[in-house]
């Protein structure tokens, strides 16, 4: 017999980085939440690489952070390693990553969230959702009891059906050894969610006594350190550093796979789950890269105050006995003694075209959805989603507007666009070559782009947001003031240029001019500013960055505008697309499928040809005049 036990706004499902980032959205807009989690250990847990941010995941961090999220607040309190990737490249993918304490990172979210007005948890499994005329209404736990709520998230990871793989070994549970969700992946097949099954793997931890790291390269972190949260400077949170380190596989190693390749359940045909591409298991590096005698392979602690010591690059689901030997062919690990072994992981997820831009269900009002439900892979990607849907679940209790973040605005947009237009059929990891304006969505500017939006929603509290105007107007200010700027030829600045090998000058140039040259910057030609003020690092580095690429910078500003037309051409909700004459049939069976928000969301569509989207504009200009 099922008890009615509660009716609250906003009901999260899942505990994970998605869940945390909804939960937390929700409850601070003022919205009464509850979080269901299969486990209280489960809460922000890092069962894969214990780190946050790297190649484009950083963008997704301070993009968070900037609509008001608690991530990169989370991991400036308890990274143990910070370093700043591709540093040789221009800044339009620059990303920060943090090696984390994954033990207080746990405990900090857990923190947060028990200290967080209007959201309280409940350890308890959910099983179905509650249904009346297309729209959610809550949801039904293990136990029969009954939450009533406004609107649903669900953030249920990667514990939908789950069950661990290593060699001939199974066992049917979560991410370490959590217990397995059984039930709602069929409840919501029944209520017509199209379901794909996923796969991700982890390696194994090793216990760092019984390494020789005399054997492998220092890596060390960064002597500068830039924060993840923008609410924070270098001087809040710098602290020492861990090091991690860096070996390598060799010929030894990719035998003893080879030999046991029969072995592997990815190999031998039990696993019937799509793997992550960008994520390869070792197994995978070694079939697909038979050309390499080698891989890296870093070690990375997972903690201040423990010896688990965390594998990267060697994710397997090879027996234990396979493990052993193979990591012991790697420098420094010939004596290693394991503390977990690698696994790979099956799970439900859902095809994300069921889903519009606001991360809701087409055909289920009120019921959003975030993280690797949709089919994304990593924390990030997971805790993007989560803000957006638990924003969105939040306003939709209100009837207010959705938070809709385009292409042109932020790798969140991207994210989203590409999960709900596009679709997966493998974990979706997001990277900087997905997105088009990737000059314009720089990590350092996340702040300059989305801040105002987190405000709107109520996410960005009055001071923070009046700082961010001051910073936005003197940067505004400075460059105007620069570009203004002639430097006449004299020794001084001669001297500078020679000094930073560039070539003299005879005739006077401006400022700005000098600072576009490959070998200098807005920094080094302080001297030669007799004006200028001291400002924050921040602040430099914008002024830098727009002046010293302003050309590619208006260049993309143009894309965006003819971008930004095709998406202010709203598709009404009801259109018929088979009613529309000279429309392909696929392009009528895939338009009524995704159901676009706009012409530029369409446009995007798989199967969607330009002759289409011709057809559907002047369709829609006919209408109009009608």
């Amino acid at each position: 017999m099922s008890y009615l036990v509660d009716s609250v706004d906003v009901i999260v499902v899942g505990g994970g980085h998605a869940g945390c980032e909804a939960a937390l959205a929700s409850a601070r807009m003022g919205k009464s939440t509850i979080m269901f989690t299969i486990s209280l250990d489960s809460i922000a847990l890092m069962p894969c690489n214990p780190n946050v941010g790297g190649s484009s995941k950083g963008h997704l961090v301070r993009e968070i952070d900037a609509l008001g999220g608690e991530m990169g607040k989370n991991i400036d309190k308890t990274y143990i390693q910070s370093k700043m990737l591709n540093v040789g490249k221009g800044p339009a993918v620059y990303s920060l990553r943090a090696q984390a304490d994954k033990f207080k990172y746990s405990k900090e979210m857990l923190k947060t969230i028990e200290n967080t007005d209007n959201l309280r948890i409940v350890q308890e499994e959910v099983i179905d959702i509650i249904l009346e005329d297309g729209t959610c209404k809550g949801i039904v736990t293990l136990g029969g009891l009954i939450y009533k709520s406004k609107a649903v998230v669900i953030c249920s990871g990667t514990y939908l059906k789950s069950r661990c793989l290593y060699g001939e070994t199974i066992v049917n549970s979560g991410p370490n050894g959590l217990k397995t969700a059984m039930f709602l992946s069929d409840n919501l097949k029944d209520k017509g969610v199209r379901m794909y099954r996923f796969k991700t793997g982890t390696p194994a931890r090793i216990d760092k006594r019984s390494i020789d790291f005399s054997k492998m390269k220092l890596e060390n972190g960064d002597e500068n350190i830039v924060p993840f949260s923008f609410t924070n400077k270098e001087e809040d949170i710098k602290r020492d550093q861990i090091p991690c380190w860096l070996t390598y596989t060799n010929e030894n190693t990719h035998k003893i796979i080879q030999d046991n390749l029969y072995r592997s359940p990815m190999y031998s045909g039990v696993i019937k789950a799509t793997g992550t591409r960008y994520c390869p298991s070792i197994e995978d590096k070694i079939v697909k890269f038979s050309d390499k005698d080698r891989h890296q392979v870093f070690i990375e602690p997972e903690g201040e105050n423990t010896n688990q010591m965390y594998v990267q690059g060697m994710s397997t689901s090879l027996p234990e006995e396979v493990q052993i030997q193979m990591y012991r062919t790697i420098p420094g690990l010939e004596n290693c003694e394991f503390i977990k072994f690698g696994y790979a992981i099956e799970y439900d997820c859902i095809d994300a075209t069921q889903l519009n831009l606001k991360l809701e269900f087409k055909d289920i009002k009120n019921l959003f959805s975030a993280g690797q439900f949709n089919g994304s892979s990593g924390y990030e990607e997971a805790a993007a989603q989560g803000i957006v849907a638990g924003i969105n679940a939040a306003l939709s209790v209100d009837n207010k507007d959705p938070l809709i973040i385009d292409r042109s605005e932020g790798y969140i947009g991207v994210l989203i666009d590409d999960l709900v237009t596009k679709g997966t059929k493998e974990p979706y990891r997001m990277m900087t070559s997905r997105s088009e304006y990737r000059l314009l969505l720089r990590q350092d500017n996340a702040d300059l782009r989305l801040t105002e939006k987190g405000y709107n929603v109520g996410l960005i509290p009055k001071e923070r947001y009046e700082n961010f105007i001051n910073k936005k107007e003197t940067i505004e200010k400075e460059i105007k003031r620069i570009l203004k700027i002639s430097v006449p030829p004299s020794e001084e600045v001669n001297r500078l240029l020679v000094n930073n090998d560039c070539t003299p000058i005879s005739t006077g140039i401006k400022l700005a001019d000098l600072i576009k040259r490959p070998e200098l910057s807005y920094q080094k030609l302080s001297e030669l500013d007799k004006n200028r003020e001291d400002f924050s690092n921040e602040i430099q580095e914008q002024v830098n960055i727009q002046i010293k690429y302003k050309g590619y910078i208006d260049r993309q500003l143009k894309q965006v505008e003819q971008f930004k037309k095709m998406e202010n051409k709203i598709i009404p909700i009801d259109i018929d697309y088979f009613n529309i004459s000279g429309l392909r049939l696929e392009a009528k069976q895939k338009l009524s499928n995704i159901k676009p928000y706009n012409i530029g969301h369409a446009s995007r569509i798989s199967g969607v040809s330009p002759a289409d989207i011709a057809v559907l504009v002047i369709y829609l200009e006919a209408n109009k005049k009608n």
